[in-house]
């Protein structure tokens, strides 16, 4: 039986600004059964477009299945309001949250905020990647059963339960815990975009840099390679670097029609169905979304379950769930007991120590 693709379709659509539009296009998404769907944001002015954690918060009660991941910066914020935010999403959307990793490289961008220069993009890959450490952190410094709402006592939570992360880097230090219970989905899915010339010999330190937060902190990688050759180079290097655990999904420029026609719908699934891709599925870029997304959901993906490469229906509730991704314990929880000695808690895919236990609330600085 052909091994079943993961998909997923940017929203993107400069210039609209209302929520209806994006939450149309979410909809058209799942009939399609994709996994989840991204929206792009950044802190320059141009082009118009809304706050994409904002918009994928609205949306999240007028879907039920498909994952919302919206672009969040890591530049010129704090970490730990990252963190929270991207937990509130996964709340709102009971489960579906992702985070698309991005970083603000212009001058521009900087001066709207007025605290530093812009910096190299090297520098601003590896405060990413201390970013999303820190908010891996913060969402397990709750453990699952901090809440405990002992009416009897007046108890809330379980002080024992929350724990500092004290995190401390070139870029921020951040000593926790959360002000927030630990996401549905323990953590949230963390995306990162790469390009294959990122990881060819001759890369930028900026490539270099943004495929190291890759390797070390992303659920799923949007790989943008030129042709099919390159793509399965770039994603069999990428396999070998961070594992099988690895989500990639190849960015791919989606362009159909309203009506069927035969020859834009094959150029398409030719390339949905070929083998030998290297990776697990494709990342769309729809020429003009609300047409693009209504025609694959109508005609391509009844094509793709046809031929056995796409689920009929969503077997499970989560993000994690659409991905085949384990929900992941806690790196603060108690190890169980019949554990042997040094092994992680249950599903932790970290090897950080313990904090110690701490009050609920949070200690931040910058």
């Amino acid at each position: 039986m052909p091994r079943q693709l993961h998909l997923s379709a940017a929203l993107d659509s400069p210039g609209r600004l209302d929520a209806g539009h994006y939450a149309a296009l979410a909809r058209h998404a799942e009939r399609a059964t994709l996994d989840f769907v991204t929206l792009d944001d950044s802190f320059a002015a141009e082009p118009h477009r809304p706050d994409a954690l904002a918009t994928l918060a609205r949306i999240a009660p007028l879907t039920g299945r498909v994952g919302l991941v919206p672009t969040v910066t890591t530049t010129h914020t704090e970490p730990f309001h990252t963190s929270i935010s991207v937990n509130t999403l996964d709340w709102a959307s009971e489960g579906r949250a992702g985070w698309l990793v991005g970083v603000s490289t212009t001058e521009a961008e900087a001066r709207a905020f007025g605290r530093k220069p812009a910096a190299a993009e090297d520098e601003l890959w590896a405060e990413a990647a201390d970013a999303v450490e820190v908010a891996a952190r913060l969402w397990d410094s709750w453990e699952d059963d901090a809440e405990i709402r002992d009416t009897a006592t007046g108890r809330f939570v379980d002080r024992d339960k929350l724990h500092y992360i004290d995190f401390a880097g070139p870029h921020f230090s951040v000593r926790g815990p959360s002000i927030t219970p630990r996401p549905p989905q323990g953590r949230p899915v963390v995306t990162v975009p790469v390009t294959a010339a990122d990881l060819a010999p001759d890369a930028s330190p900026g490539g270099r840099a943004r495929v190291a937060a890759a390797i070390r902190h992303a659920d799923v990688v949007l790989l943008d390679a030129p042709d099919r050759a390159t793509r399965l180079t770039a994603a069999t290097e990428l396999r070998l670097r961070a594992g099988e655990n690895l989500r990639i999904l190849a960015r791919l420029d989606a362009s159909l029609s309203a009506l069927p026609d035969r020859a834009a719908d094959e150029r398409l699934l030719a390339e949905l169905t070929a083998t030998g891709t290297g990776v697990d599925g494709f990342h769309l870029a729809p020429a003009d979304p609300l047409r693009d997304l209504a025609a694959l959901a109508d005609r391509i993906a009844p094509a793709l379950r046809t031929a056995g490469l796409l689920r009929t229906g969503y077997p499970g509730r989560t993000l994690r769930d659409h991905l085949g991704l384990a929900r992941p314990a806690s790196r603060y929880a108690a190890r169980p007991a019949d554990a042997p000695a040094g092994a992680p808690a249950t599903g932790d895919l970290s090897t950080s120590a313990p904090s110690t236990a701490a009050p609920a609330l949070a200690e931040v600085t910058r």
